[in-house]
């Protein structure tokens, strides 16, 4: 006996129940849609006006900021001070009237502790002299500085006023006010208009008793201007066009409610074709086995037609995922190291800027000195800018903003100028011969490139070159190539050389050799990336060619095109050397930078301690125990050779009793955790600040006696 067959509950007949339902829904929203369009309009407009009146604040407090600071700058000054005093009108015409232009305004004046007028610098368009009331004064007495507004005979102007104290009273709370200094705008037609421009609106001025009239399409802001009492003196009428229209919402709706019927029945017909009719072939394919049904569905068209290959592609995505998750892995590693790196490289320079910028703010320095720092300074900030430009270059390059920039140059005159440049950049501690390659078939023509995109590869290669080379040739040059229409450009030196393994991602912009000679150079690495990035940009291509304790040739080619154009004048560049700083008692620092060993010579040698010096970690370890009189040791961890950790373990072993501090760029809590655990005395983290590090050696001195 047959068991009864099972009644199978058929699949179509809810499609269609799920298809008329949602029809339903639809005619619901669609009723509904019209009401809460009305209230969409409605809070769009409340919202769209409230973020107008928020950005108009903002923008006329933005437009009032520079102002704010720099009248804040110029009456926390001990020669203001003196100047309310004595009224040397020389001394303010040398050094204040001169700011008119600075504060972008119409009139500055000057006040006495009584407040009495004292001298006003003013712009053709005010002719009043003393025009700031004695109750503004007052508030100022209060207030430190405040902004109000007022009318004179010329019209309204916004008037910026601080009250005057000496250099050491930042906040204006310790002292009484030496005088009054203040700063005013006229509120003309030129001044709406730009604020027009700037708020892309326009502007009015309106009475107290003014109602706002919207209309559909504007929207306004009003913003009261007071005066120094909380008065309103006038009102700006802020006016934008409301570019959110609802009026053709309702023919949309008929249009969309039209549509829906339409596509109603398309999807009755087309479910029917394409889900009801492959269902039933595929059911009377899996209960017969009947072949017709079989090559029917192989012939419909969708997924119906290929159930039997997605297993296969299953399988081979779920390699691709493996392949992807691990590529996805190493460049989540690569970016960990690089911005590791990053952070190492912009503390370093910061640490300089923060310190010189410190002992030029807090001490007396003869102007030798003072300028010696300054080049310090200025040195550092420049190798952060160079950081910082790395970044930005190679955020615009795979962004695609930058595009090549084609002009006509003179290539030998460019040449040239590059040499010269460079040359008077070498370091005098390399023993360097600097060439450019002879050419005996130089372009007979002016050649069409990007004059700026080229210099900068040429640059980065011969600046690597002569970075990673003691001693020995770094020259550079370029061939014309007629026959292949390019121009080759050769850089090679006798450098350390790059291995096989290194070569291989010489040129991706998250890898970078790790070596002593990289640790010591420091940088990101980022400058071959780009190179390869403007080279091809250009149309050409790179390659290296190197070989360990040999050196290393680099060679790209750009497309030859000639044209003519002026030679180009190279103008010779002048350096001055930083002269050797004197030494102090007895600290072994162990620094390989020299700009951060300079910064911790000259706030050291303040105390006079006796300074001794390691360039890297070997050396500090034989120094420290080599030398029985060193007390103390400033180490820092990164270091070429043998870095602070493996140097701490050396010293350790043989003067157990010699106090080592670590000074290090890494600032997290798992570095301090290492640091400790490595039996540091402690650390200071770079940028060093010069109050921290004579407090910890001030303690270490303590502890000692």
């Amino acid at each position: 006996m047959n068991p009864p067959k099972m009644e199978v509950k058929k699949t179509y007949p809810k499609i269609l129940l799920l298809i008329f339902s949602s029809s339903m829904f639809f005619m619901l929203l669609f009723f509904f849609l019209y009401y809460y369009t009305k209230q969409v309009e409605r809070q769009v407009r409340i919202n769209s006006k409230v973020q107008f009146n928020s950005e108009v604040n903002k923008l006329l407090d933005l437009d009032h900021k520079p102002i704010q600071v720099a009248i804040n700058n110029d009456t926390n000054w001990d020669e203001f001070v003196t100047f309310t005093k004595t009224k040397d009108s020389t001394w303010y015409n040398e050094t204040i009237a001169n700011e008119l232009n600075i504060y972008k305004a119409d009139y500055m004046g000057a006040y006495d502790i009584n407040k009495k007028f004292i001298i006003r610098t003013a712009s053709p368009k005010i002719k009043s002299k003393d025009m700031i009331p004695e109750k503004a004064m007052a508030a100022l007495d209060r207030l430190g500085s405040n902004k109000f507004y007022m009318r004179i005979p010329e019209g309204l102007v916004e008037v910026t006023g601080a009250s005057i104290h000496p250099s050491n009273d930042p906040l204006k709370i310790k002292t009484k006010a030496s005088g009054y200094f203040f700063v005013a705008r006229l509120l003309d037609d030129d001044f709406i208009k730009e604020l027009e421009r700037v708020s892309e609106s326009r502007i009015h001025t309106i009475d107290q008793a003014h109602h706002d009239v919207e209309s559909n399409h504007k929207i306004f802001a009003t913003v009261a201007l007071q005066d120094f009492e909380g008065r309103t003196v006038e009102k700006l009428l802020f006016k934008r066009k409301f570019e959110v229209y609802f009026e053709n919402m309702l023919t949309i709706l008929y249009v969309i409610f039209f549509a829906f019927f339409v596509n109603l029945i398309i999807n009755l017909f087309y479910t029917r074709k394409l889900v009801y009719a492959p269902l039933d072939l595929i059911t009377r394919a899996l209960e017969t086995g009947n072949k017709k049904a079989i090559k029917k569905l192989k012939e419909t068209t969708g997924e119906f037609s290929h159930i039997g290959i997605l297993f296969e592609e299953n399988s081979n995505q779920k390699i691709e995922l493996v392949k992807s998750k691990l590529k996805a892995e190493e460049g989540e590693r690569l970016k960990a190291s690089f911005l590791a790196n990053l952070s190492h490289e912009i503390r370093t320079p910061m640490n300089a800027i923060n310190g010189f910028t410190d002992l030029l703010l807090n001490t007396k320095l003869e102007k030798d000195e003072q300028l010696e720092y300054l080049k310090v300074v200025d040195k550092s900030g420049k190798n952060l800018v160079s950081i910082i430009d790395d970044l930005i270059e190679m955020s615009k390059i795979d962004s695609n903003q930058i595009s090549p920039n084609y002009t006509h140059i003179n290539l030998e005159s460019c040449l040239n100028e590059l040499y010269e440049t460079i040359k008077i950049t070498i370091p005098k501690t390399k023993n360097i011969d600097f060439q450019i390659i002879p050419n005996q078939h130089p372009a007979e023509y002016n050649i069409i490139t990007d004059e700026v995109k080229l210099k900068q590869v040429i640059v980065n290669l011969v600046t690597n070159a002569i970075k990673f080379t003691s001693e020995g040739l770094v020259a550079f040059g370029y061939e014309v190539d007629d026959k292949k229409q390019q121009i080759l450009f050769t850089i090679k030196d006798t450098g350390p050389g790059i291995d096989k393994a290194n070569q291989a991602y010489i040129f991706d912009r998250f890898k970078r050799v790790e070596n002593d000679a990289t640790i010591k150079a420091g940088g990101l690495g980022l400058g071959l990336a780009i190179s390869k990035a403007y080279v091809e940009m250009l149309g050409g291509t790179i390659s290296l060619s190197s070989e360990v304790e040999k050196g290393s040739i680099f060679t790209f080619t750009i497309p030859l095109q000639y044209d003519e154009v002026h030679r180009i004048t190279v103008q010779p560049v002048k350096i001055n050397a930083i002269p050797q700083a004197p030494h102090g008692i007895t600290i072994l620092i162990a620094e390989d930078d020299n700009i951060n060993f300079l910064l911790f010579q000259k706030i050291i040698q303040m105390k006079h301690y006796e300074i001794i010096r390691a360039v890297n970690g070997l050396e500090a370890v034989e120094i420290s125990l080599s030398n029985p009189n060193i007390d103390l040791v400033l180490m820092d961890i990164k270091m070429p050779v043998m870095n602070g950790f493996e140097a701490m373990e050396k010293i350790k072993a043989i003067r157990p009793e010699l106090v080592v501090i670590a000074q290090t760029a890494y600032a997290s809590a798992e570095d301090e955790e290492r640091i400790m655990k490595a039996g540091f005395y402690g650390y200071l983290t770079k940028p060093i600040n010069r109050e921290n590090l004579y407090a910890t050696i001030d303690e270490f001195i303590k502890n000692k006696t």
